[in-house]
């Protein structure tokens, strides 16, 4: 996955783009972007050898905004209201709140009756 991204140009090491052989020493900043925001990594230290995924946090230091974090919280709940893909058409009962949540349309004189 890494080394897609490194060959499609979305992750940059202190502002540089990266190649998937790029290596990288303390104090690197990496910024790659991942779920609709912008992530920086700084790396604190490189372990001598290699090290499990819970052990990877002592090596580096996460530098994005808070901000960011906030605006993909309201980008998710942005989206909740909206139905989910490929649950179809509204059944009945979701149909009737639809339409109860909506305000319904007036009619004005003239509209509505029988063509004569």
């Amino acid at each position: 996955m890494v080394t897609e991204a490194c060959k499609k140009n979305h992750i940059t090491v202190n502002g540089l783009v990266a190649k998937p052989s790029k290596e990288v020493f303390p104090t690197d900043r990496i910024t790659f972007r991942k779920d609709q925001i912008t992530q920086i990594i700084t790396v604190l230290d490189i372990p001598e050898n290699r090290v499990g995924a819970k052990l990877v946090d002592i090596y580096r230091r996460n530098d994005t905004p808070a901000e960011a974090y906030q605006h993909l919280e309201l980008l998710k709940l942005s989206k909740e209201h909206y139905r989910k893909n490929g649950t179809g058409r509204p059944t009945k009962k979701d149909r009737r709140d639809i339409d109860e949540f909506l305000p319904s349309p007036t009619l004005s004189e003239g509209e509505g009756d029988e063509p004569s």
